[in-house]
């Protein structure tokens, strides 16, 4: 049961990436480019609608809503064309993480918590 789960999860996480792709794309149906960023950015997004501290509920979001927007884009969307884009979000998926890129966002987060640190301390300090 685990498994299938996991390669569920693999699916809808492809999906997703899929949708993004479709919803740029000049191919896709105008239905389905209106659906599919709106589907693609809450999933992706931290932000919920039920927040997931709330017991039960807060995983409905997460459960339902977003499987069922991924569904309702992808029937706006031809086959095929689903299809192509399925591939493409294969091809994505499967390309090397760069660390050192990683890195480098990593420094530069820490360089601009540290500067405003430094901001919020010097204000606090002239009070």
């Amino acid at each position: 049961m685990l498994f299938a789960l996991k390669a569920w999860a693999r699916r809808l996480k492809r999906d997703v990436l899929a949708l993004w792709i479709a919803a740029r794309s000049a191919d896709t149906p105008w239905l389905a480019r209106g659906i599919a960023p709106l589907v693609a950015a809450y999933a992706l997004s931290p932000i919920d609608l039920i927040p997931d501290f709330i017991p039960v509920l807060g995983l409905l979001d997460d459960l339902l809503i977003v499987p069922l927007g991924i569904m309702v884009a992808i029937a706006c969307i031809p086959p095929a064309l689903m299809a192509r884009y399925r591939a493409q979000a294969e091809r994505i998926a499967r390309r090397p993480v760069s660390r050192a890129g990683a890195i480098f966002m990593l420094l530069l987060w820490a360089a601009a918590l540290t500067l405003l640190l430094a901001w919020g301390l010097r204000e606090w300090g002239e009070r």
